[in-house]
């Protein structure tokens, strides 16, 4: 089941990174075919540039406290198994 799991997620990565590359093209081709100048084609790469940095450090902070919260919650599901553990065994020792 795990590795039906891991499939799945590498097809959505797939398709996301394939719906990222035409996104990028298609803004490219509009904005080389822009009737602007050249400066102004300059200024809107950069702010595109910035909003793409801001998007992926975005999600990896999100990430990253997703997988923090999971390993809380790990600690205190071991937590509370070694007490049922310790539980069991004092009141097989009675």
């Amino acid at each position: 089941m795990k590795s039906n799991k891991s499939t799945d997620n590498g097809l959505i990565i797939t398709f996301n990174f394939a719906g990222i590359v035409v996104a990028y093209g298609m803004l490219g081709l509009s904005l080389w075919l822009a009737p602007i100048d050249l400066s102004t084609k300059g200024y809107w790469a950069i702010g595109i540039l910035l909003l793409t940095l801001s998007l992926v450090n975005f999600v990896k902070y999100r990430f990253d406290e997703r997988i923090s919260e999971d390993r809380i919650q790990q600690l205190e599901a071991a937590k509370n198994e070694k007490l049922l553990e310790e539980f069991v065994t004092d009141v097989k020792a009675a």
